[in-house]
């Protein structure tokens, strides 16, 4: 096995990679917590903590832990997802028991001070606020609104106005005992390192309350096609169309992959090809897809101008349809299949995405594979692979969404 793990005798579980050639140390503390963790009432909460980590210990004060990291000439960041939120710093191989010291202070002792939280809140407020205008990013979290509308994996990952402007100390220190438990954390790690001193250091260092893996809430996407738009008065209309995907250990999530590349992700694909080479209706066009616990996502974006809006969903429904009916050519398939292998190998000559890798997949009770793995089951994808996903995605559940000068009458005939 290329990575080693343990698992503490309190829950927590602790993942490397070791990686010989480098001088750098990519650490997170991965929680098994996100936005579909949440109900209506704190909702937003995860992200929300994300920023509070940051903001001083019993020993520490936000401006000393920032400048512990400049010091080391580190890398501190976070993030929050639908699923889990991440801590992690990358520092040179010698500064490793200071990046996890200072990692586990702030995921496990941080003060979520009253003062802080007020102030804080201001913060995200301001992101939720950019997020609104900005549309081509908010059309993403309406789509996903749009596929689980009663489910928390709909929900916004910054949450409400509603919500953020009242969490406090007390909301947020009982959501962070609820979730930023032993069972709920992984500690992941790669680069110039040795297993047993990681496992040491987080055995030092991380105290949480235990407990273990929290139970979520299964979703079900709905079967029947869903139409969602947000008029608003922009130079661009900013659609999202697509259907509920695979969950994070599928076995078909690979022959997803090639899909997804066929259809949207690159500039040889046919949407973009079709969409901005050939008829110049967009700069931007895309497909994507993401992977849950127990479901998925798959996505097709574009901004066009508000009179070139039925046209592309059109455009995008037809290279749908096109793929059902006649599948996809053995160049397209070659050549998805070798990009795919391009961006996995350049991708993990990074350290911090080597961790992101072990991190995720331990965390979505995801398969951790080698890279000659990954590798196989890429190039194990066939032609009738391709369509059979294809068919079994788009059979059900499409969803449309759109932001721009439209009402709902007018755009609803584009669903059918």
């Amino acid at each position: 096995m290329f990575y080693d793990k343990t698992m503490l005798d309190d829950g927590l579980t602790v993942l490397s990679e070791t990686i010989e050639p480098v001088r750098s140390v990519a650490i997170g503390i991965w929680f098994a917590v996100g936005s579909r963790d949440e109900g209506p009432e704190d909702a937003g909460m995860s992200h929300f903590l994300e920023h509070m980590m940051f903001k001083g210990t019993p020993t520490r004060s936000a401006a000393q832990i920032s400048e512990t990291f400049d010091r080391l000439g580190a890398e501190l960041n976070a993030f929050t997802s639908k699923e889990y939120t991440c801590y992690y710093a990358r520092v040179l191989d010698e500064h490793v028991d200071t990046a996890i010291e200072v990692l586990a202070d702030m995921a496990g002792r941080s003060l979520l001070a009253d003062e802080a939280c007020t102030s804080e809140r201001e913060v995200v407020l301001e992101e939720i606020a950019r997020l609104e205008d900005t549309p081509d990013d908010r059309i993403h979290e309406l789509f996903a609104t749009t596929m689980w509308p009663s489910h928390p994996l709909g929900l916004p990952v910054l949450g409400r106005r509603e919500t953020v402007g009242g969490f406090g100390n007390t909301a947020s220190a009982a959501y962070r005992t609820k979730h930023y438990s032993t069972g709920n954390t992984v500690i992941a790690a790669a680069g110039h390192l040795a297993h047993d001193d990681i496992v040491a250091l987080v055995r030092q260092h991380l105290s949480l309350p235990e407990a273990p893996r929290s139970e979520r809430a299964p979703v079900h996407a709905a079967d029947e096609p869903s139409l969602a738009v947000l008029e608003k008065d922009t130079e661009q209309t900013h659609i999202c169309y697509g259907v509920p995907g695979l969950y994070a250990g599928h076995e078909d999530r690979f022959v997803l992959s090639v899909l997804d590349t066929i259809l949207g992700g690159g500039m040889s694909s046919r949407l973009f090809q079709e969409i901005r080479e050939k008829r110049g209706l967009a700069y931007a066009v895309y497909s994507y897809h993401a992977l849950y616990e127990d479901t998925g996502q798959f996505a097709v974006y574009a901004g066009t101008r508000p009179g070139n809006a039925e046209q592309v969903v059109r455009i995008i429904q037809n290279e749908i349809a096109k793929v059902l009916d006649s599948g996809v050519t053995a160049d397209e398939l070659d050549r998805a299949r070798e990009s795919i292998k391009g961006h996995l190998v350049l991708g993990l000559e990074s350290t911090r995405n080597r961790m992101t890798r072990l991190g995720k997949a331990e965390v979505t009770h995801g398969e951790i594979l080698s890279m000659d793995e990954l590798v196989e089951r890429v190039e194990a994808v066939s032609l009738e692979d391709v369509t059979r996903v294809a068919r079994e995605l788009f059979g059900h559940g499409r969803v449309l969404t759109l932001i721009g000068p439209h009402g709902t009458d007018d755009v609803s005939h584009l669903l059918g």
